[in-house]
This record gives C-alpha cells, sequence and structure tokens, in this order.
C-alpha cells in the first residue's frame, strides 16, 4: 500500500475525524441560516460565510490529532519502523488531512451559499465577480493550507491540548492583540499569516458593514496574500520535518 493509503485508512479508522467534519459542517451551514433568516434587508455571500472561520479552526484541530494522537499513544514508532524515511510519512499524512479539509471547506462553503438562497428572503445571491468565487472556491485553498499549518504544529508540539491550544489561540486572539501593541502593532496584525488569509478572502467582499473588505486594512493584494499564508505553511512544514527528523520518536 501507498503511505497516503495508509494514512487515509489510519485516519477514518477513529471517530474525530468524523465528528470534526459534521461540526465544521453545523458551524457553516447554522450560522449561514441564522444570518441569512435573522439579517434584515438584503442578504449577501460574505454574510453566508460567518462560521467559515470556526470551521476552520474545527478542521485544524482535526488535522493537528491526526499526528500528536500518534505521538501520544507511541503508534507513530511503528509507522516510523515501517516507513524509514519521515518526511515521506508526514508529508503522506499532511496531504491526506490537506485533501480532506479542502474538500469540506468547498462543501461548507457553498453549501452555506445555498441555505443563503433559501433563507436569504430572496436577496440575490448570484456568484457575478471574481471576488465573490474566489470568497466560496478560495475557502478550500485556506482549509488546506490551515490543515498543513496544523500537522506542523502537531509534529513541534508532539501534544494535543497544546498543539490544539497553540491552534486556535494563534488566529482568534493572538494575531488581534498584536493591534494593541503601540506603534508596531497594526504593522504586525497586517502582516500575520491567518491575517492575511483572511485577505485572500475578504477582499472586495459585501459584508454589510462600513470599511469591511476593503483593501486599507490589508498589507497584500489578494494573490499575494494567498502565497503568503502558503509561503509561512511550507516554512513551518519544512521546519517540522527537519525537527521529526532529529529527534527521537
Amino acid at each position: 500500500m501507498s503511505v497516503i493509503t495508509v494514512e487515509r485508512i489510519k485516519l477514518f479508522s477513529t471517530r474525530s475525524p468524523w465528528w470534526c467534519m459534521i461540526v465544521a459542517a453545523v458551524l457553516t451551514l447554522g450560522l449561514a441560516a441564522l444570518a441569512s433568516a435573522f439579517t434584515e434587508g438584503q442578504v449577501t455571500i460574505g454574510l453566508t460565510q460567518g462560521g467559515a472561520q470556526l470551521s476552520q479552526m474545527v478542521m485544524m484541530v482535526m488535522a493537528a490529532l491526526a499526528v500528536t494522537t500518534e505521538y501520544r499513544f507511541g503508534t507513530i514508532r511503528t509507522s516510523f519502523q515501517a516507513v524509514p524515511q519521515r518526511a515521506a510519512l508526514l508529508l503522506g499524512k499532511t496531504t491526506v488531512v490537506a485533501v480532506l479539509s479542502a474538500l469540506v471547506g468547498l462543501i461548507a462553503s457553498f453549501g452555506a451559499w445555498g441555505i443563503g438562497n433559501v433563507f436569504g428572503g430572496g436577496s440575490d445571491l448570484a456568484i457575478d465577480t471574481g471576488a465573490e468565487w474566489r470568497l466560496l472556491a478560495g475557502q478550500g485553498i485556506v482549509f488546506a493550507l490551515s490543515a498543513v499549518i496544523a500537522v506542523a504544529i502537531g509534529i513541534l508540539i508532539r501534544q494535543s491540548a497544546g498543539a490544539i491550544a497553540i491552534l486556535i489561540l494563534w488566529p482568534l486572539l493572538v494575531e488581534n492583540l498584536l493591534n494593541l501593541i503601540p506603534k508596531v502593532g497594526d504593522d504586525m496584525s497586517r502582516w500575520s499569516p491567518f491575517q492575511n488569509a483572511a485577505s485572500f478572502l475578504n477582499q472586495g467582499q459585501d459584508f454589510g458593514i462600513e470599511g469591511a473588505g476593503g483593501p486599507s486594512q490589508y498589507a497584500l493584494t489578494p494573490g499575494w496574500a494567498l502565497l503568503y499564508f502558503a509561503a509561512w505553511a511550507v516554512a513551518l512544514m519544512a521546519i517540522a520535518l527537519f525537527s521529526a527528523s532529529k529527534r527521537d520518536a
């Protein structure tokens, strides 16, 4: 069997990936239904994606658990004995969770858009612009890259609680608190990775809030913001693979 096939079987042999996928879907679709049903005036495509970030966090937790659980129970040693090339094994695991996360992101984003059409009270939710396509189709890319970051953190930390804490606090709290640092805080926030992932998705969107989605709050254009976020994912994974090759399992 190939490494990817083995990792796919290992991932789906446990309950946590299934629960994470269900929770991610429920968050995105449920919040889209609430936003569409209770928003006064026109519902926009941007408003239907309000639960995407929370779903992204859930899939990052799943990706981290895919590796930290093996370290916790010591099964990673058996895996490394079966596949002595540790980088190949870990990259296979990363590929599986990244593809799964991308699929969940795409299904959730377009599902939320569909929910908006159902509960939007006749709002025009036609996908007419490149920015709207980027918001919906781009969720899969962002989910996949986020999963890569999560696996890298899991490899480096090795403990589920610590890895999950970092993955939740980093995008939801730490990057937002950077704005509180005098003088340099705003620039640090604008150049943080998850802010640039949001920049890729949100620039040019209509969220019903004045100034939201405007280019002034972002450091890079959407394309460069995505490349910047991808560079973070690649760099963290490279560090994680180097660490895994040097440390005892």
